[in-house]
């Protein structure tokens, strides 16, 4: 039985149409959404989120439709990271991160829970802080401490993010998205990540949900068969490389088709000054 399906969902947000979707999402799943800017995949999020209702077709969550379940229900199984969080901008860290718990009556390990998620997410320094005095990336930690906080105690969930990454530096994209999923894989969630690096997409996640013009172009494997469907979505052409470990990695250029399988990186050395 999938974590989570998609039937013939629909949605519409003044004239523009999104859907049918039919997805289905296995327990411990995970996919990558991409697609060009406004191509529909914060809708389709939203969708699985229940933060929009669809207007036709059905979606079920462990066997039951979605709509059945509470809030408080939903709020032990399913974390959602939307692009912005509506929060108290002056609200310390560590309350920003225990939110994800309010839904719990009795809490004992809250102190010990929020100071783990806050060292999972690579945001310790911060507890202390509000977020008014914090960059955006810092402010991105804190709010992906507060879904590992909310999701601490729970097993086989669903977690939803929408670009966790945007506002971090290339070194900590690489840190929290292993964060994620290491957090995912010992409680057996599933998770569903809006991306806008395909590099990210190939190498972090196993499915990759292709979305454009509010339609599923392509449900497919994450791996260098991809390629092609994702030089036709965004229009590019994606040179080839393969990492240290064997990993597909994509240039984005230009132009037409670029991808002639895969290819060794080229290595250049270091001019004098």
């Amino acid at each position: 039985m999938p974590l989570l399906e998609l039937q013939f969902a629909t949605a519409r947000l003044g004239q523009q149409y999104f859907g049918p979707f039919n997805i289905a999402i296995g327990a411990g799943e995970r996919i990558a959404i991409l697609g060009p800017s406004g191509a529909g995949k914060s809708t389709l999020l939203k969708l699985m989120a229940r933060e929009l209702r669809p207007q036709s077709g059905a979606l079920q969550f462990d066997g039951r439709p979605l709509a059945h379940w509470s809030l408080g229900e939903l709020a032990l199984r399913r974390a959602v990271l939307p692009q912005s969080a509506n929060v108290a901008f002056g609200l310390l860290s560590e309350l920003v991160i225990g939110l994800g718990r309010v839904v719990r009556l009795a809490d004992p390990q809250l102190d010990h829970i929020v100071r783990e998620a806050a060292a999972l997410a690579h945001a310790t320094h911060l507890l202390g802080r509000t977020l008014d005095t914090m960059s955006g990336g810092e402010q991105a930690r804190v709010q992906l401490a507060r879904i590992f906080a909310q999701m601490w105690d729970s097993e086989n969930g669903l977690i939803l993010v929408d670009e966790p990454l945007a506002a971090l530096d290339p070194g900590l994209q690489f840190d929290l998205l292993e964060s994620l999923d290491s957090f995912a894989r010992e409680r057996g969630h599933a998770v569903v990540a809006i991306l806008h690096d395909i590099n990210h997409a190939l190498l972090g996640f196993e499915r990759l949900l292709l979305v454009r013009s509010g339609q599923l172009t392509d449900d497919i494997a994450s791996n260098a068969q991809a390629l092609p469907a994702l030089e036709k979505l965004y229009g590019i052409a994606l040179t080839t490389a393969t990492n240290a470990d064997g990993d597909v990695c994509v240039i984005p250029a230009r132009g037409g088709s670029g991808s002639k399988g895969l290819r060794k990186p080229r290595r250049y050395a270091a001019s004098a000054a």
